[in-house]
């Protein structure tokens, strides 16, 4: 398998990593959130945390250099129109993903704390949570967009 084949099984399964695994914890959590089980909710934050730091952050970091390798490679150019619109949304995923991470980290010690002690989640807890839930939309929509432009490398302006 020559470099640029390699690289490119690298950026893929990354990319399957980083959407996969946030549209996953996305999903779990949501629908937790509306069982009002507080010991589910204490567990699902405890593991879309760990998720985040087990796959996610690496796939953050992967994605950008395993790119900038295959467009070195390939002989893409930083101003291809596609490139640039891919990066301006990847940053923006990344604008709303750095936010969720703390959250995230907020939501688990507020939903451990509460289950620890017997007591309900707060309403600071609900708060974040639509953060949460509110940053995640514009994340996956530009992500879904991303790979429409790595897919289809389209025509978008001369």
């Amino acid at each position: 398998m020559n470099t640029y084949l390699l690289l490119k099984t690298l950026h893929i399964i990354s990319s399957v990593l980083l959407v996969g695994t946030g549209f996953g914890s996305a999903f779990y959590l949501y629908f937790t959130h509306r069982s009002n089980n507080l010991a589910a909710i204490a567990t699902v934050t405890r593991l879309v945390v760990i998720a985040d730091w087990c796959f996610t952050t690496p796939a953050v970091i992967i994605q950008p250099l395993s790119g900038i390798a295959m467009m070195y490679l390939a002989g893409w150019q930083l101003d291809t129109p596609w490139i640039m619109l891919s990066i301006t949304l990847y940053l923006l995923a990344g604008a709303c993903w750095l936010p969720v991470v703390w959250l995230q980290i907020q939501m688990k010690g507020m939903a451990e704390a509460a289950y620890q002690q017997g007591a309900s989640l707060s309403a600071r807890y609900w708060q974040y949570a639509r953060y949460w839930e509110y940053l995640g939309y514009p994340a996956f929509i530009a992500m879904v967009i991303v790979f429409y432009l790595m897919v289809n490398k389209p025509q978008l302006w001369a």
